[in-house]
């Protein structure tokens, strides 16, 4: 899905929501911000594989998307932290109910894998 998916308005509202967050890491990244403000080295310990360059670019796209708040402090050296906005935690809260869904799906594929 491209980017500009996110910005159309003659989309579906679903495909609208799934353009925001497309992409390996965004879900992710939505989810640790979810517990409070996080510093980039911070996200990319917990989410290992995940590069400064990938990283960087999903949280300029989160905050495009009005997502996530940057927030630069002015001291040496320079300290960036990243939180959810009001309209990012709306979508994480939307997203609840898909993830519930997800448990519930690996969890049938570990009991038919067990099965086997």
């Amino acid at each position: 899905m491209t980017r500009s998916r996110a910005q159309d308005p003659n989309v579906c509202g679903v495909t609208a929501a799934i353009a925001v967050i497309d992409g390996k890491w965004k879900t992710s990244l939505l989810w640790l911000l979810e517990s409070g403000p996080h510093r980039p080295a911070e996200l990319r310990r917990r989410l290992a594989g995940l590069s400064e360059k990938v990283l960087t670019q999903a949280l300029r796209e989160m905050e495009q998307d009005g997502l996530v708040h940057r927030e630069v402090h002015d001291v040496l050296p320079p300290k960036t932290v990243y939180s959810l906005t009001a309209f990012g935690r709306d979508l994480a809260k939307a997203l609840d109910p898909l993830a519930e869904w997800g448990h519930r799906r690996l969890d049938l594929l570990r009991a038919s894998e067990a099965a086997s």
